[in-house]
């Protein structure tokens, strides 16, 4: 029997034989981190800060952190750890438990068909950051301008490139997912995560010490009160949920590893206070960079394989750096995609009776084929990103709300969270009973407006002219 393999049809406890446990407290929160830590950090964060107003958009993002997408973290976590099951057992199992229909582990199947399809794409862009490490260190970049860095990626260069670096990152997602909880996914987090924070700092230190720390840690810290507009709290909002990662299933299955003596509210106050701070000094480590050289802070995602690899090639020992810089990013994208696949495996075992190793390589396959079709047909890609992150991703974080704040008894959630003091559990059932459900709806909408054209962002844009 796999390490994380379990009974597929029985309900038990999360402490039972049928479920392991996190061999430390450690191991579980470098995986939840590593989980919720991903290139979104690294690359999303800082461009919509540029575009949203700096410091205006970190102020509300962080308020945004507290009041909507640490709630649900810590809901996912109590829900995995009462039945120690999937995320669709889980949710199943504790609805039956709180007298209501088994039907809402459909909550547990959401998340788990929006991780599934996130991996699908993700893959794709991790590999394209594997390559970009290489070609770092190589030296390929060198001598080059930020305009034709991303022209100039000879590794990188086609389709065939393309898919030969989306399989050799699935197929390592799959290896670590396929030799278990203990055998896998543990060792490789507790090395990489660590790894990845002493390489953050180190780079950070470095942008820092290379110009432009004054107009960075201005443009991302000074209060500019008059700029926060209904767009920025709609972006610091999606940025907030989007970057922890809830309405995925992940903390769910994460939390269903959880022993009855883990503080969950602390933990999900360090995962979530943990994946804020790598967002920050991603912050601190790119626009130092960018404003020494001139770029536009405003720039979006195309700066991170447009502009910053010439950028990073030319500064002085440029070749390490970038690499570097990427192989962070390569962690990050790494300890993010196991948890998506893991998230589908153990569903597929305990709902399919599929043996552990093999759910984890059949869902990995199927994974790599539907990104291997978003690199062969470019328009399907964007479709799939939707699908995922416009709809499944943000109806699972709804569902979760709704169920942790409202579907299950008030009595279950406050024997998940003992350690909590009542003042917190207070402030916690309070968010996620009404903040978290409206905010995250309001993400729904506007990802449907955006594809529809309801009207909805016209509207916004008007109350910011008014």
């Amino acid at each position: 029997m796999q390490s994380w393999e379990r009974a597929p049809t029985a309900l038990k406890p999360a402490d039972s034989a049928a479920t392991p446990q996190w061999s430390s407290r450690f191991a579980f929160l470098m995986a939840a981190i590593g989980s919720s830590v991903g290139l979104g950090n690294l690359w999303r964060f800082p461009f919509q800060t540029g575009q949203n107003g700096g410091s205006a958009f970190v102020l509300v993002y962080l308020l945004c952190v507290v009041f909507v997408a640490y709630p649900i973290l810590i809901g996912e976590l109590a829900v995995g750890r009462h039945k120690g099951l999937s995320a669709v057992g889980s949710t199943a199992g504790l609805a039956r438990d709180s007298g209501k229909s088994p039907a809402w582990g459909m909550t547990g199947l959401v998340g788990a068909f929006a991780s599934f399809l996130i991996l699908t794409t993700y893959s794709v862009i991790a590999g394209q950051v594997m390559a970009y490490s290489l070609m770092s260190f190589l030296g390929e970049f060198a001598g080059r301008s930020a305009a034709d860095a991303a022209v100039i990626a000879p590794l990188y260069n086609g389709v065939i490139h393309a898919l030969g670096w989306h399989t050799l990152f699935m197929a390592i997602t799959v290896l670590v997912v396929s030799r278990g909880l203990h055998g896998g996914i543990e060792k490789v987090v507790t090395v990489l995560m660590p790894l990845f924070f002493l390489m953050l700092a180190l780079l950070c230190g470095y942008a820092l010490m290379g110009g432009g720390a004054r107009e960075a840690i201005d443009y991302l810290f000074a209060p500019r009160f008059s700029e926060i507009t209904p767009s920025t709290v709609l972006a610091a909002l999606g940025q907030a949920f989007f970057s922890i990662g809830v309405g995925a299933g992940l903390m769910i299955t994460y939390g269903s590893f959880l022993g009855r003596r883990d503080n969950i509210a602390d933990s999900g106050a360090i995962i979530a206070g943990s994946d804020t701070l790598v967002a920050v000094v991603a912050g601190l480590m790119i626009f130092p960079i960018v404003f020494t050289q001139g770029l536009d802070p405003a720039a979006g995602a195309g700066l991170i394989f447009g502009a910053l690899p010439a950028v990073f090639a030319n500064m002085p020992a440029g070749s390490i750096i970038g690499g570097l810089f990427f192989f962070l990013a390569f962690i990050a994208a790494l300890t993010s995609s196991i948890s998506l696949l893991l998230v589908v495996s153990v569903v597929g075992q305990e709902q399919m009776k599929l043996p552990a190793k093999v759910s984890a390589v059949a869902f990995g396959i199927l994974a790599w084929a539907i990104g291997a079709w978003t690199v062969v047909s470019p328009d399907v890609g964007p479709w799939v990103d939707f699908i995922s992150g416009s709809i499944a991703l943000p109806l699972g974080g709804l569902l979760v709300a709704v169920f942790a704040g409202w579907i299950v008894p008030r009595a279950i959630m406050r024997d998940e969270l003992p350690n909590a003091g009542e003042g917190v559990f207070r402030y916690w059932r309070l968010m996620i009973r009404y903040a978290a459900p409206l905010a995250v709806f309001v993400i729904l909408l506007l990802g449907l407006d955006a594809k529809f054209d309801f009207g909805l962002n016209d509207f916004i844009t008007s109350l910011q002219g008014g």
